[in-house]
């Protein structure tokens, strides 16, 4: 399994940003790059080299919910988050532009476990890690990092903390 690496400026951003989206996700994106096995091209790794906030996009008109009995059920920037694809095109150019590419996702889950829901692996693309926040009563409380395997379902990707200052962080499980 890879592992994600991150500094603990990155992780220090990616709270900062959060909690100020509280009590609404927030949401970014992570720029950095893969490592492969010199033998074959099997991903080893990942490191994140920044971070880039984007404005959860989320609106209700984006896709269309029903429950079992076709009711339609009504989310908000609470519990859903959307990033606009023009954002994302914006900073994968940037990324280029500086021999980087787009690693991950990040997002917020307000007052929720650091645990994917249904719609995020919905939405999710393989390509990515997905670094989940829970962020309760405004404060950061666990980060994880998830990946999607073969059959579609996420699985736990390692974090592993790089730099200079590599004191775990205390909502880091």
């Amino acid at each position: 399994m890879t592992a994600l690496h991150l500094e603990a400026d990155h992780l220090r951003a990616i709270a900062q940003a959060l909690t100020a989206c509280y009590p609404s996700e927030g949401c970014g994106l992570l720029l950095g790059r893969r490592t492969f096995a010199v033998e074959d091209t099997k991903e080893t790794g990942r490191t994140v080299s920044g971070i880039v906030p984007v404005a959860n996009a989320w609106e209700p008109s984006l896709l269309g919910y029903t429950d079992v009995e076709g009711r339609e059920q009504s989310h908000s920037q609470r519990d859903r988050y959307w990033i606009d694809p023009a954002d994302l095109l914006a900073v994968q150019r940037q990324a280029r532009e500086q021999g980087l590419e787009i690693i991950g996702i990040y997002h917020s889950h307000p007052d929720h476990g650091a645990v994917p829901s249904e719609c995020d692996r919905a939405l999710a693309w393989p390509v990515y890690s997905y670094v989940i926040v829970s962020v309760v009563q405004g404060e950061v409380t666990d980060l994880k990092s998830w990946r999607l395997d073969e059959q579609n379902q996420f699985q736990p990707e390692p974090v592993k903390m790089i730099g200079s200052s590599t004191n775990k962080a205390p909502f880091l499980s």
